[in-house]
């Protein structure tokens, strides 16, 4: 392979830092963006895993390494091996920290020994992982002091750094349903469109469906439906924004009607059109039971 196959290879960002700083959130956080995480990879695979990806041409087109003390003696071969590889790719390295206090916090909270405590304290732990680290955090391209963060603020913060330009950060099912078979189970806001005039009784719309524009136009001219949707979006377009903020990152709007064959689908298309726009988000429709008679 040549050094620009090399190169185009794929994105390779190496994960590590201080136990208790956040590197499972940002793995996880890496991995929702659609990174192809690898976690506590001892240092000597490093070279493997990357010739790996070389020679899967694409398929693995970003891969984030989750690299700590838990590897005990080999972790010392790491400052090595990643001098070796940076002659070969283009590797970042992304650093998580925090303060003695608040790394001693947390494992309080979680009751669990530093993995290089031994026989002494969660702080003789931290200060002797500080410098076996020591290195690889003068190196690192990317440092996140975690101190202050929880959980969710850490996602963000790895959103932000890594997510694509213009990708979506959130994704909104808007699913219409029938109250005739039951709510849906994983729906996180139901609407019910009971309130309109049923074109079920029509005698000319009853074998069409939300999806027709003869349903569509006949739902939304009812008094009350464009009422309805104004503020529903308008109410949803926060929501939409701190789901965003708290890294939130799939939620389901669910609309029904009695069938979940007339009044819901016709909603939930013209819902979709109204936040369509909304920054960050994806949204897509599904029809539980369009199809059931």
């Amino acid at each position: 392979m040549t050094e620009a196959e090399r190169q185009d290879a794929g994105e390779v960002l190496i994960v590590t830092g201080m136990s208790g700083a956040g590197r499972s959130t940002a793995a996880n956080a890496l991995e929702d963006l659609g990174w192809y995480v690898v976690d506590n990879l001892p240092p000597q695979m490093l070279k493997p895993l990357l010739e790996l990806t070389e020679l899967a041409a694409g398929v693995l087109p970003r891969v984030a390494v989750v690299v700590d003390v838990r590897g005990r003696d080999l972790f010392s071969d790491l400052p090595d091996a990643m001098r070796a590889l940076r002659e070969r790719r283009q590797i970042r390295v992304m650093f998580l920290d925090a303060a003695d206090d608040a790394l001693v916090r947390r494992f309080e909270a979680v009751r669990r020994p530093h993995p290089l405590q031994g026989d002494g304290t969660i702080l003789d732990g931290i200060r002797t992982e500080r410098g076996r680290l020591a290195a690889m955090r003068e190196s690192a391209d990317i440092i996140i002091d975690t101190s202050n963060y929880n959980i969710h603020q850490l996602a963000t913060n790895v959103n932000e750094l890594f997510s694509e330009a213009n990708a979506a950060r959130h994704t909104l099912t808007i699913l219409s349903f029938g109250f005739k078979y039951g709510l849906p189970t994983d729906a996180d806001l139901v609407a019910d469109m009971r309130f309109l005039p049923n074109p079920f009784w029509n005698e000319e719309l009853r074998a069409l469906t939300g999806e027709d524009a003869e349903v569509r136009e006949f739902v939304l001219e009812q008094r009350g439906a464009a009422e309805f949707i104004d503020a529903y979006a308008a109410a949803l377009r926060p929501v939409l924004e701190g789901y965003q903020r708290e890294n939130k990152r799939h939620s389901v709007v669910a609309i029904g009607c009695t069938g979940g064959k007339h009044r819901s689908v016709a909603m939930s298309h013209e819902l979709a059109d109204r936040l369509a726009s909304v920054p960050g988000v994806k949204v897509r429709v599904k029809h539980r039971d369009l199809g059931r008679e």
